[in-house]
């Protein structure tokens, strides 16, 4: 009887949950979609592509347990594809795009190839080598135009007829674009392939004992984050038809590390509240006289003493978060 009682308050916890979790689900759809009539139109769509971008690393951090410092590598490497055929070649901005993440993909083979058999801090002193020499390359080609960039990229017409030089129009390509692509990775974490990128994580020897290939699972998390990152970064550079060295400086991979650590890594949150965060953070300080990086350094130093989780890490682990029926399982 006892037993009874116990599992019928378990299921209406676990119904109790998922009523608040799908409340919290619509609210920030909902807003997503009244936003650009209160906010401007171009800081949601820097912050939608740069929470896409610490969700694509989180994927790599959280979830696999990866430390790359490199990821500016294919953030920016598909900003240029993408401004580059858009520009230069005519493509429509949904061939760009892909373009885009087609070339990021291929990076992300290459530089995992030849770092994912490392692990550790020479595994992240690898990513940040090929980073910085891939960054260099950027300086000198042709078709990157240097230190100034490939300007004046065109938006043009998505699938021929959607004219996205409408700014309204590019948000919500934007915001859809950031909704299949969080939807790829929550699909992507809660497959059995991601069962396996978990248990790797919390114990690689063991999954090597029952007979995982684990640098095959390593290599494929490392191609579906670098793919992802390149997805956000495309969409960027057209968003500000431009791409710059800017978008593959290290400065850039660390930005996104402080992003995923301040929101909370492997949860699917986190990333987003901790680039809404920083975004939000630079763009209102941009004006200041106070440098914009000692605060973010400030942030940083209060996330790690008082956070260790994250913002949202922390909530999850809260005695609210879990009667929530939220769950950090990091």
């Amino acid at each position: 009887m006892a037993e009874m009682t116990h599992t019928l308050k378990s299921k209406e916890r676990s119904r109790t949950a998922m009523s608040v979790q799908a409340g919290f689900l619509v609210t920030g759809l909902l807003l997503l979609l009244l936003a650009p009539f209160f906010v401007y139109p171009i800081f949601l769509m820097k912050l939608l592509c740069f929470a896409l971008f610490a969700c694509a690393f989180n994927l790599l951090l959280g979830y696999t347990g990866l430390l790359s410092f490199g990821h500016a590598t294919f953030f920016g490497g598909a900003a240029y594809f993408t401004a580059y055929t858009v520009k230069s070649w005519g493509f429509p901005p949904e061939l760009g795009i892909l373009t885009g993440v087609a070339g990021a993909a291929v990076l992300g083979l290459v530089m995992g190839f030849l770092a994912i058999r490392r692990q550790g801090i020479y595994f992240a002193m690898i990513t940040l080598a090929l980073a910085q020499m891939f960054s260099f390359f950027c300086l000198q080609a042709k078709f990157t135009e240097g230190e100034d960039g490939i300007q004046s990229v065109p938006r043009g017409h998505l699938f021929g007829v959607i004219d996205l030089s409408n700014t309204n129009t590019m948000y919500y390509f934007v915001l859809a674009v950031f909704i299949i692509g969080v939807l790829i990775i929550w699909r992507f974490i809660n497959s059995p392939f991601g069962m396996i990128l978990k248990s790797i994580r919390e114990n690689e020897p063991r999954a090597i004992s029952l007979g995982y290939s684990v640098v095959r699972y390593k290599l494929g998390a490392f191609v579906m984050s670098a793919a992802l990152a390149g997805l956000a970064g495309a969409v960027k550079a057209l968003v500000f038809q431009f791409a710059t060295l800017t978008d593959v400086a290290w400065q850039m991979s660390g930005e996104v590390i402080l992003m995923t650590l301040l929101g909370g890594i492997g949860t699917l949150i986190g990333p987003l509240f901790g680039a809404a965060f920083v975004v939000t953070l630079e763009n209102y300080l941009a004006t200041s006289e106070f440098p914009v990086t000692i605060i973010t350094g400030i942030v940083f130093m209060v996330c790690v003493l008082l956070f260790r989780r994250g913002v949202i890490g922390e909530f999850y682990a809260s005695r609210l978060g879990r009667k929530l029926g939220f769950e950090y399982r990091r």
